[in-house]
């Protein structure tokens, strides 16, 4: 397929977005949705202009996928500027912990008795379809850093943390349907390294790595009041690929290295504008092509009455969510219009009995045993239950299983259903998405 046809047809998209945008921000559906049916119009059910070998794609989707993950995963953790102490936190360790534990039991349940699959296959595809989407479900998660809601709060730390939180549940997965995990040492490799090890560690690392970097860059530009003059981008970009690979030299999971670098940069902007309950880029915004601007031009404000950290840590985290927040975008638009494309050859009906099992009984079920308290209420707890989106999250890990060894029938098994249920979540989530919040909005 050639390069230029797939730049021409990706750019065609991308025109399309961008003059019916006034169109669809009053229709419910997301851009995601919209992107699948262009993928697919545009793919063999349609128009046949594109098509897609994933045996051969797999390499390049992966790291594809994979980028398009850091940077959301970042973009994640800027956006949560509540303190760890908080009890809000707690409906993101609950749905990033036990409610995906959960999920993945019971759809693995679901594909042994109802697709007639052994226990390790189910259990793999149950652990790719385990997290939830930082990509695709921007709607349901925080508007920004100051929205303390519990059910969006709860959403977006849940999908910035079990993106890396599935990943040694998918290794065991691979671990049984390649027959290693009946040697014990192999079983025990995995839990002290990867399930005990690389998860703490990840975190840890990515939240002194962010936090102990913002400190440092906003001290040096404070004392040398070059605020608006340094390319945040550049900042941005560094911590991502410094704290993924740290993390992946030390064995640990280089996607909660990357969330929690934004947690600790957040934290960062926190603890050095003094605990402000107002985030900084909502008191100072850069200008575009502030870079250039002498510096009283290159910020909006009441710069009179902010004290010069204040303005520091607005222009930098200013930058860094537009720039992040625009790579997602693009990311977005493109991977999900290769679903489309692919759907045509890899589409399973058996998926919407599993993506309906998924979606309406395994993770509200698993959402309604947690003993939340006061935490969330009834009408909470069920949208929190049906907002569990599937997306570029499963597509990394399933690129990942075939990329390590997965071939056969069982790799066709995985990457029908995986490729179908994660369509199947973009069209029946992104049709209801937006009348749900009108709602939940109504009745807030």
């Amino acid at each position: 397929m050639s390069f230029t046809l797939w730049i021409a047809v990706f750019g065609a998209v991308l025109l399309i977005l961008a003059l019916t945008s006034s169109y669809l921000r009053w229709m419910p559906v997301t851009t995601s949705a919209v992107c699948l049916l262009l993928g697919i119009g545009i793919g063999p059910l349609g128009l046949g202009l594109l098509h897609l070998d994933l045996d051969h794609a797999a390499g390049w989707l992966k790291h594809l996928t994979e980028v398009a993950l850091l940077f959301s995963l970042f973009i994640s953790g800027l956006k949560l500027r509540l303190p760890l102490r908080s009890r809000v936190w707690r409906v993101a360790f609950g749905l990033a912990g036990p409610v995906m534990l959960l999920s993945i039991g019971g759809f693995s349940v679901v594909l042994h008795y109802l697709g007639d699959m052994a226990w390790a296959p189910a259990l793999l595809i149950g652990a790719i379809l385990a997290p939830t989407d930082p990509v695709l479900a921007a709607l349901v998660q925080v508007n920004d850093a100051q929205d303390h809601d519990p059910l969006r709060f709860g959403l977006s730390g849940e999908a910035g943390l079990n993106d890396g939180v599935a990943f040694p549940f998918v290794l065991l997965g691979l671990l049984l349907v390649q027959g290693q995990a009946v040697d014990g040492s192999a079983l025990f490799t995995w839990l002290w390294r990867d399930l005990l090890w690389a998860m703490p560690v990840g975190l840890l690392v990515g939240y002194w790595m962010g936090k102990l970097l913002g400190r440092l860059t906003l001290t040096l530009r404070i004392s040398h009041a070059d605020s608006t003059l340094t390319p945040n981008d550049y900042l941005a970009l560094a911590l991502i690929a410094l704290a993924y690979v740290v993390a992946d030299t030390l064995h640990a999971y280089g996607f909660l290295a990357v969330f929690a670098a934004g947690l600790g940069l957040r934290q960062a902007e926190v603890s050095f504008t003094g605990g402000s309950q107002t985030p900084s880029e909502h008191l100072a915004q850069p200008v575009a092509g502030h870079l250039e601007a002498a510096p009283e031009n290159a910020v909006h404000g009441d710069l009179d009455n902010l004290e010069d950290t204040q303005v520091a840590a607005g222009v930098m985290m200013g930058d860094m969510l537009a720039f992040g927040s625009l790579v997602e975008r693009v990311m977005e638009v493109f991977l999900v219009t290769v679903l489309g494309v692919a759907l045509a050859s890899h589409w399973d009906w058996r998926a919407l009995g599993f993506g309906l099992a998924l979606f309406c009984v395994v993770r509200p079920l698993s959402v309604l045993l947690m003993p939340w308290g006061s935490l969330l209420d009834l009408r909470q707890r069920l949208m929190v239950g049906w907002f569990g989106i599937r997306g570029i999250g499963s597509l990394f890990y399933l690129f990942y299983a075939l990329s390590h060894g997965l071939g056969g029938t069982l790799s066709a098994q995985c990457l029908n259903i995986t490729l179908s249920v994660v369509a199947l979540s973009i069209v029946v989530h992104g049709l209801s998405t937006q009348p749900m919040l009108n709602y939940y909005g109504r009745r807030g």
